[in-house]
């Protein structure tokens, strides 16, 4: 009976290493830049601000459409008249009315208040596009930064390998007193260093996933994994798109809704100067003692209709003003769409240069990563042949080191000049 307690202990202790390695697997997520981009899409907080934005603009055009229906309002009043006023009037009573208004020509601002309000959202998409444009560019820039952190490591740990086997070998070289022990310690300092830069990429990459993860709305405590790397094929670019770029961009389009909306209220104000006519109907009815003045009944009830004709005459220049004031803001609108449409062309061209020197820069350092694996094949072949010293060893393996992480900035680098450069000509996928 004694052994079952233990079994019982062995059992619960491997049911909690399922659960803990469970957890940790529901904590993990593998994910490509495309789903990657796509939660951003669904899930990033800058874009759920954008469509609020939207939905609350076409509410408010809902709003607008009664503007040229009738208004509809009633009331009901009780009232009781003290001395001496109850001598004329009914002392108590209930009064209930029911007003309608009626807008039957407001110089087209009804029509142009629609008009405002539907480019009221189409400005609030455009912002939502060009928000999207903005984070999806992050998402790939983040995406990149864990790959090449990832890379770092992985690189840091062979390299921070290869001093150990060193350190090895001129350890037992020092112990034969066939070297002096600086080999040894000069070895030992680049250790030191390859562990703490590993230490650091470490930690980079933590705070990488964690900019990720904010940038596509995931919880900060997931452990992503990326499933895509810095691979494929990194070539230059030879057409000429980026020179039509600016009509595509988001800014380009937002600036031209925006001064059309400044257009129409341009014609807003100038409907200022046109006459409006309105109809309102009343009717009401009163309850109380001899309520009715004309039969001395308890009942009493009647309706009032007006038409009211608004011309304006003179507003000493008010009108005029702001007319004036409302077409220099348009010309300045048209302005800033010109400069826009200048720094766009810009900023593509630069996009344009900096990918293919990207893609140069990867080509160069591939050569030197031949080189550096060259040259360190023959340091340890002749290192071991005793023709070469630990010193020429380890300045091989460090050449080695820096030409490998020289070819992952480059990879990162493209990758990411490649995603400004889609931005750029107003192509973010």
């Amino acid at each position: 009976m004694g052994k079952y307690p233990h079994m019982l202990k062995r059992v619960s202790s491997c049911l909690l290493c399922l659960f803990l390695l469970s957890r940790h697997a529901d904590a993990q997520k593998n994910i490509t830049l495309a789903e990657a981009q796509q939660m951003a899409l669904t899930q990033n907080k800058k874009l759920k601000s954008a469509r609020y934005n939207i939905e609350a603009a076409k509410a408010a055009r809902e709003g607008i459409n009664g503007a040229d229906k009738p208004m509809v309002d009633g009331s009901v009043l009780g009232f009781y008249v003290g001395k001496p006023l109850n001598t004329l009037l009914p002392e108590y009573g209930v009064s209930p009315s029911v007003l309608l208004k009626q807008s039957i020509y407001a110089g087209g601002k009804i029509k142009l208040g629609k008009q405002a309000a539907d480019k009221g959202i189409e400005i609030y998409q455009e912002q939502k596009s060009l928000a999207e444009s903005e984070v999806l560019f992050n998402v790939q820039k983040a995406y990149w930064q864990v790959a090449s952190v990832s890379e770092k490591i992985t690189l840091a740990t062979t390299f921070k390998a290869l001093l150990e086997s060193l350190l090895t070998q001129l350890t037992n070289s020092f112990d034969a007193g066939m070297i002096y022990k600086n080999d040894i310690l000069r070895v030992q300092v680049q250790l030191n260093e390859a562990e703490l830069n590993l230490s650091k990429a470490k930690d980079g990459l933590i705070m990488a996933k964690l900019n990720l993860s904010q940038t596509i709305g995931m919880p900060g405590n997931t452990d992503i994994v990326l499933a895509d790397s810095v691979v494929g094929t990194f070539n230059p670019l030879v057409d000429d798109h980026y020179l039509t770029a600016a009509e595509n961009r988001p800014e380009i389009r937002l600036l031209k809704k925006a001064m059309e909306a400044q257009q129409l209220q341009e014609k807003l104000l100038k409907a200022d100067f046109k006459p409006t006519v309105g109809l309102l109907a009343s009717g009401f009815a009163s309850f109380g003692p001899k309520m009715n003045f004309e039969n001395g009944n308890n009942v009493l009830s009647s309706y009032l209709g007006l038409v009211s004709v608004s011309i304006p005459i003179l507003d000493w220049g008010q009108k005029a003003g702001k007319v004036k004031e409302q077409s220099f803001k348009i010309s300045a609108q048209q302005m800033q769409i010109q400069e826009t449409r200048e720094l766009i062309s810009l900023e593509a061209q630069n996009a344009y240069l900096q990918l293919n020197q990207a893609a140069r820069r990867i080509d160069l350092s591939q050569v030197s990563v031949q080189q550096a694996n060259e040259n360190l094949r023959l340091n340890n072949d002749r290192f071991s042949a005793g023709t070469v010293t630990g010193q020429d060893v380890l300045e091989a393996q460090t050449l080695w080191q820096q030409a490998n992480s020289n070819v992952i900035d480059a990879k990162v680098e493209y990758k990411i000049s490649e995603a400004a450069y889609k931005k750029a000509v107003g192509d973010p996928q």
